[in-house]
């Protein structure tokens, strides 16, 4: 029996559909509203040795019915068309759910990016931008760095940008922050998750010193999600990375391993296997590296009070149901990680008004509102006696909806 992928695109619509159920929309509008704008596939052949490899790259525009699409650009081996359909919906509905003025795109390259020297890399988002500057600008779609792609590649990207549109820096965010990128957009999106999980812990009403956390990724997100959880007082009992992981009961001092490149590099008295750490006993989970980690393989030996999710649809369908019935908490994704487009709008309004901001107001900006998103989506998970995820969606999806139709997209 051949093994199907699921669709995510397909899972994505599921909760719009749901959430539209409860608003009681159209079936039209929710049609609408699972339907993407735009989807461009592109060619970019790429000199390897004395040969061209032809590589796929993809530009997928959900919707721009709140504002310009904005969403990464993922160079993967894996990615997909409706993985890339599935990412550019989900930026649709976190955009909406933080309440910043955005639609939702996202894209990507099928490449091994682990493969590529940083000529070929350069190449690629160079080819990637001229296939498709026509559909991109600060006003049509703002490509983001994601899996793959770093502060570099969007320097490059909006080096090939000007070339061709002239200066324009408002074009691409995470830049280099000595190229017009903004001071806090790098640590954007695990400082979000870290207020997120504090916020979640003073809903609850338990203390947010000295609660245990566990985080399994140490990439961007995962790193300064620890390190703000230590900020805040939580003690970050393990993480892990691709290398394994490492636990210390007492707390790990973030700050000491911070710049390490990988966790196999600290030394540590007690390790563990890299999906092991998703079973520790801990008051808050925060899964923060590839989608699908929480499946039925594992799920009934999660052992958190509370699921924060640092990467995008960390937790599989069936799990997220079997949890929810354990009494685990989780905050979606599109509530948790929101902190990056957050302060990607941040950048982006610097850049469009060529004035930059101090560090300060940047992550107090940031703080006020996610915290702000999180009172919001608790407050109508109480209205409708729902779970943070459907009531994320029903925020999101009706917001968008509401601005579909004042636009008069219907006529």
């Amino acid at each position: 029996m051949t093994h199907t992928k699921t669709s995510a695109f397909a899972e994505v619509n599921e909760k719009v559909a749901q959430a539209g159920e409860i608003l009681s929309l159209k079936s039209g509008i929710v049609k609408a509203l699972s339907s993407c704008e735009r989807e461009v596939v592109i060619s970019i052949p790429l000199r390897r040795g004395d040969d061209v490899e032809v590589l796929t790259g993809y530009r997928v525009q959900h919707s721009s019915a709140r504002g310009p699409r904005k969403g990464g650009i993922r160079f993967h081996q894996d990615v997909d068309l409706d993985d890339v359909r599935a990412l550019a919906s989900l930026m649709t509905w976190k955009t909406a759910l933080i309440d910043v003025p955005f639609g939702g795109a996202k894209g990507g390259v099928a490449v091994d990016a682990s493969k590529l020297t940083s000529i070929e890399k350069e190449e690629i988002i160079r080819r990637w931008t001229r296939s498709l500057v026509h559909v991109l600008g600060h006003h049509r779609d703002i490509p983001a760095p994601d899996m793959g792609t770093d502060a570099k590649s969007m320097a490059w990207l909006m080096d090939e940008f000007h070339r061709l549109e002239g200066f324009q820096p408002a074009c691409v965010t995470g830049k280099p922050v000595e190229l017009f990128g903004a001071p806090g957009r790098e640590e954007a999106t695990g400082r979000g998750v870290a207020m997120i999980a504090a916020a979640t812990l003073k809903e609850n009403k338990l203390k947010v010193e000295g609660a245990t956390v566990v985080i399994q990724g140490f990439g961007n997100v995962g790193r300064y999600a620890a390190l703000v959880c230590q900020e805040l007082g939580m003690k970050v009992i393990a993480i892990s990375d691709v290398s394994g992981g490492i636990v210390d009961k007492k707390g790990i001092d973030i700050q000491s391993i911070f710049s390490f490149k990988t966790l196999d590099e600290v030394k540590a008295d007690e390790r563990i296997g890299s999906a092991e750490v998703l079973t520790l006993e801990c008051d808050v989970l925060i899964p923060a590296a590839l989608g699908g980690v929480i499946n039925d393989s594992n799920s009934s030996k999660i052992n958190a009070r509370f699921i924060i999710e640092g990467a995008n649809q960390p937790i599989t369908i069936s799990a997220d149901r079997d949890l929810r019935a354990q009494g685990v908490v989780i905050v979606p994704d599109i509530l948790a990680n929101s902190g990056g487009v957050m302060g990607s709008y941040f950048e982006w309004t610097q850049n469009i008004q060529e004035f930059s901001w101090p560090l300060e107001k940047f992550r107090r900006e940031l703080d006020t509102r996610m915290e702000g998103a999180f009172i919001n989506v608790h407050k109508v998970s109480k209205k409708h006696s729902v779970d943070l995820r459907t009531a994320a969606f029903i925020v999101a999806v009706g917001r968008v909806a509401e601005a579909f139709e004042l636009r008069g997209s219907l006529v």
